[in-house]
């Protein structure tokens, strides 16, 4: 059985996000699909996953609202349900961020096609990544500049590290575009005039252009935690140092800390960090993925 996971935002004004959210929810729970979804009055920011033929049959259903008639999506196969329930909820905003910025000035969206022949040439430019620490430890863009954030609330005190880079080129990017939608326009309010983003983020780029210019895997907000989106390694196992790109929560539940680490190790480890935490008996349940 063929399953899919897709990801998918927009930016628009909701009215009645509740009775939106009722819609959404239903319309998964009849289709059988898992994933988080947000709804807000500033728009729509969600992930799910199904059998595909019924993926189809929800992205059809949720262009049928005029308000989302050009919504797009970030897709993956993959062999089974990469999420484990349903969860949609309304929220005061759909990716939390703290700070007012203007959407109606966003960075201007490059394809991931341009975005190559910019690279291929070798233009001046600064790829900045928008996303947390821990997403970049497993994968980024080569040469990028990555953030010491751990929230994506972090970013506006973050950026102020960003300010010799004012008057260059500056290209972000993160999983689907959501955050570089705030953060883009966030940086041209504090007055950095040459401001891109991706368009669809790092699963857009890599679906058309893989083991080109985005180095590891790609850190996903589901049960998988890691998508396999290149060939390569770029990480390494915090406990023995071996290359790897297997990231997990520490199973000791009172601690929870995202890591890289190596088959090895989590055997060894009991799928946790630390000595401290391996004999914890407060453990994470298994998955599959």
């Amino acid at each position: 059985m063929q399953f899919k996971v897709i990801s998918f935002y927009k930016y628009i004004k909701v009215k009645g996000a509740e009775k939106l959210r009722l819609e959404v929810k239903r319309s998964c729970e009849k289709l059988g699909l898992m994933g988080r979804i947000l709804v807000s009055q500033e728009g729509i920011n969600g992930a799910v996953s199904g059998e595909a033929a019924k993926i189809e049959t929800f992205k059809n259903a949720i262009r049928k609202n005029k308000i989302f008639s050009g919504l797009t999506f970030r897709e993956q196969g993959y062999q089974n349900q990469t999420y484990h329930k349903l969860v949609v909820k309304t929220r005061d905003e759909i990716v939390r961020f703290g700070k007012k910025a203007n959407l109606k000035r966003t960075g201007k969206h490059i394809s991931p096609k341009n975005l190559k022949a910019w690279l291929d040439k070798k233009q001046d430019i600064i790829l900045l990544d928008a996303r947390n620490q821990y997403e970049t430890k497993i994968g980024k863009f080569k040469g990028a500049i990555t953030l010491p954030i751990e929230n994506f609330r972090d970013f506006p005190k973050a950026s102020k590290k960003l300010s010799k880079f004012r008057d260059k080129k500056i290209v972000m990017y993160c999983t689907g575009g959501v955050r570089c939608e705030k953060a883009s326009a966030f940086l041209k309010q504090e007055g950095f005039k040459d401001v891109y983003q991706i368009q669809g983020g790092i699963i857009n780029f890599v679906n058309q252009y893989p083991d080109t210019y985005f180095e590891g895997s790609c850190f996903v907000f589901d049960d998988r935690l890691v998508s396999r989106v290149s060939s390569n390694k770029t990480s390494k196992c915090e406990i023995c140092g071996d290359e790897c790109d297997e990231i997990l929560n520490c199973f000791n539940l009172d601690c929870d800390k995202l890591f890289v680490s190596c088959k090895k190790c989590q055997k060894r480890m009991n799928k946790t960090c630390s000595e401290d935490c391996k004999n914890s008996k407060k453990r994470r349940k298994e998955t599959n993925f």
